[in-house]
């Protein structure tokens, strides 16, 4: 019989989860049950890749299925900010933008700065990303929920330049039928179902909402499928997932302190806009004994996307339709050390063809002349591209003494990524049919078919020392890259016909404790990052590689029970993240060294106590603060930051029906989700109001 089991670190990770997560509530039927299939082979790997391999000397942190099934979350910014540095900025509807490490990035250089996984896979192909990538995502109905905040690269590949999220997917094992359903103001309706047996898992869930603003209708669906069996001498574990939305969307509201009005607040200025995007991912994940002690992991996968969206934010108001297919396959061999080291290495290959396409139905009928004449109807950008990735990468954890207190810990990786540009219609920057623009030319430009190739080195050495138990110190020095993307490469403006872009990089480094007790734990990071060849769009339209920013801060996670029916968690961080270079770039603003990036509020913090009076009644009371932050790169304006209330309870009135409810900005605060300053005008995406939800969770 070969028994392999989790390494000691992964063991007492998981002892200092268990000790600041409640065990007497029910809400804990979410996370993966792990039963093995054969009684000849346990595996106990969750999915390649997991967490665990960057938290030996990095900042990550876990959100457990406790927790997800307790916070309920309709949209990925009720649930990350419960970690320390990590915002998901809200937009309408889905529409979200991510800050990990970072301030919340828009434009070029703002898309696929994060990677974003489900079961250690990413979901999109390199070069291929969408800013609102996390709708694709179960996070709601997932086992649990990883984050690794900083430059990641030397596990994780292209596009973990300031962090990654992981989704796991809940395992195949028995779990009774369950059904949930919620409901809530503007005609919301949620509903969730979830089945196990000891092969199969089956989560799925939907929601529909007429939306707070005008004219911001939302459906959408999510469903996840496992399997887990034996064939011979492998354990496979396969997953399907696929994601629907259909979303109206309300754009930003206009005027310094918009948000602050109640009649601005519900106005939609783009009652015509809406965002249509479906994806389907399929994995299995193949694993098996190699020898007497390693484990063998051999995971193909495949990946379809597609979206149809109204661009309401530009003059012309031109439609996109991009989407993408891909397969690729990682490679994983686990093999243990002498003295209780560890030696993981593996190769990742993967295919992808995408389009995108952007056509404007009528002509500009408002602005300057020039605006009319440069945005002329028709197509602006119809290309397909074609990618291939290759990586080489390997982590060791090598203890340094006989006691293992310290510990030496070592990642590299190698990537290539290689674009075949097609362009499917004429070339150079003018209309559709070969004529040419007033005023110089059209506004948009589209290169000729090109080849472009990307060679990079991604890495981490750190060093551990001590247990968590009785203190544990790591530090560590990183390197990340993310290169450019297709729509930064091919979708150009007038006067440039190629983007010489390079890949953008990360160094960083960070110091770090980390402690627990039986009945508290806490962590301490302190950071410092410099990112070169920073992608931006100048002056002049160009898209260029050639900015630099700064990145230093303090990031914290406490928990603490002080007595047997409450719990106090906190997470908090103190951050500058700043341009350290002169530049003037598009739409007037000026980038001056030194100055604050914009949206980037230097203090977030989340507090939370859960309080179980009986043992069927749990009750949290979370407490947001977000800080204040510029809205621009002059640094001339600011949004105040807000301070927000949530109320949630959960009462199981029998062994199999739960009732639960929420209270959203208890306080009923007039906040901003987000805040911004474009071309001389304020702009909003206004916060919620107070606003209840209950519902019944039920297992017939």
């Amino acid at each position: 019989m070969v028994t392999l089991r989790l390494h000691r670190r992964l063991a007492a990770a998981a002892l200092v989860c268990a000790a600041a997560t409640p065990t007497t509530s029910s809400h804990a039927r979410n996370d993966p049950v792990d039963t093995p299939v054969s009684p000849e082979l346990v595996i106990v790997v969750e999915a390649p890749r997991d967490i665990s391999l960057w938290t030996a000397a990095g900042s990550g942190s876990t959100i457990s299925g406790a927790d997800i099934q307790r916070t309920r979350p309709t949209h990925a910014n009720e649930l990350f900010g419960r970690l320390p540095g990590t915002w998901i900025s809200r937009g309408d509807g889905q529409e979200s933008l991510t800050a990990i490490r970072s301030p919340v990035l828009t434009g070029a250089g703002a898309c696929g700065a994060f990677l974003f996984m489900e079961d250690g896979i990413p979901i999109r192909p390199a070069g291929f990303c969408n800013v609102n990538n996390l709708f694709e995502l179960n996070f709601a109905q997932a086992a649990r929920v990883e984050v690794a905040r900083g430059p990641a690269g030397g596990l994780y590949g292209a596009n973990a330049l300031h962090g990654a999220i992981n989704v796991i997917s809940p395992r195949p094992g028995p779990r009774p039928l369950m059904f949930e359903l919620e409901t809530g103001p503007d005609d919301t309706a949620i509903g969730q179902v979830s089945y196990g047996t000891q092969h199969w898992r089956l989560d799925a869930q939907g929601q529909s909402t007429s939306g707070y603003r005008d004219a911001a209708d939302l459906g959408e669906q999510k469903l996840g499928l496992g399997h887990l069996t034996d064939i011979g001498r492998w354990q496979v574990e396969s997953h399907l997932s696929a994601s629907n939305l259909n979303q109206e969307t309300a754009g930003f509201i206009f005027g310094k302190n918009a948000y602050r009005d109640a009649a601005l607040r519900r106005d939609n200025p783009n009652p015509e806009a809406y965002r249509d995007a479906s994806s389907l991912r399929m994995r299995s994940a193949w694993r098996a004994a190699v020898g007497e002690h390693s484990v063998l992991s051999v995971t193909p996968y495949a990946r379809w996307s597609r979206m149809d969206f109204l661009q309401h934010f530009l003059p012309g108001q031109p439609t996109e339709e991009n989407g993408q297919r891909s397969a690729g396959v990682i490679l994983d061999l686990r093999q243990p050390l002498g003295n209780g080291g560890e030696w993981r290495w593996g190769a990742a290959g993967e295919y992808a063809k995408g389009f995108l396409q952007e056509v404007q139905a009528g002509p500009v009928t408002e602005g300057s002349a020039f605006l009319k004449a440069t945005r002329p109807a028709g197509v602006h950008y119809d290309f397909e591209v074609a990618s291939r990735m290759a990586a080489l990468w390997h982590a060791i954890d090598l203890p340094l003494d006989d006691a293992q207190h310290w510990h030496l810990l070592h990642s590299l990786r190698a990537e290539r990524l290689d674009y075949d540009y097609d362009n499917q219609t004429l070339t150079g920057n003018t209309r559709d049919d070969g004529t040419s623009c007033t005023f110089g030319g059209c506004l948009f430009n589209r290169p000729a078919d090109r080849t472009d190739h990307f060679n990079n080195l991604a890495g981490r050495v750190g060093l551990r020392y001590g247990a968590a138990a009785t203190g544990q110190w790591h530090g560590a020095y990183s390197v990340a890259f993310r290169p450019p993307q297709v729509t930064e490469l091919y979708r150009l403006q007038r006067g440039q016909s190629m983007a010489d872009l390079a890949s953008e990089r990360l160094s960083g480094v960070e110091l770090g404790y980390r402690r627990a007790w039986s009945e508290a734990q806490i962590s301490l990071t302190a950071f410092g990052m410099r990112k070169t060849h920073f992608i931006f769009t100048d002056a002049a339209g160009f898209n260029v590689s050639d900015g630099r920013t700064k990145h230093f801060g303090l990031e914290t996670e406490a928990s603490w029970r002080p007595a047997r029916r409450h719990e106090l968690h906190l997470s908090a961080s103190l951050a500058r993240h700043r341009y350290a270079f002169n530049r003037a770039a598009s739409g007037g603003e000026i980038i001056k060294k030194g100055n604050e990036i914009d949206t980037a509020p230097p203090f977030m913090a989340n507090a939370r106590w859960l309080y179980q009076p009986r043992r069927d009644l749990t009750l949290e009371l979370e407490g947001i603060r977000m800080g204040p932050y510029y809205l621009d790169p002059a640094n001339t304006a600011r949004y105040s930051g807000h301070s927000l209330l949530n109320l949630r309870a959960d009462w199981a009135t029998s062994a199999k029906t739960t009732l639960f409810a929420r209270i959203t900005n208890l306080t009923d605060r007039n906040y901003a989700e987000r805040a911004d300053l474009a071309f001389g005008n304020y702009r909003y995406f206004p916060g919620l109001p107070r606003r209840l939800f209950v519902g019944i969770e039920w297992t017939p």
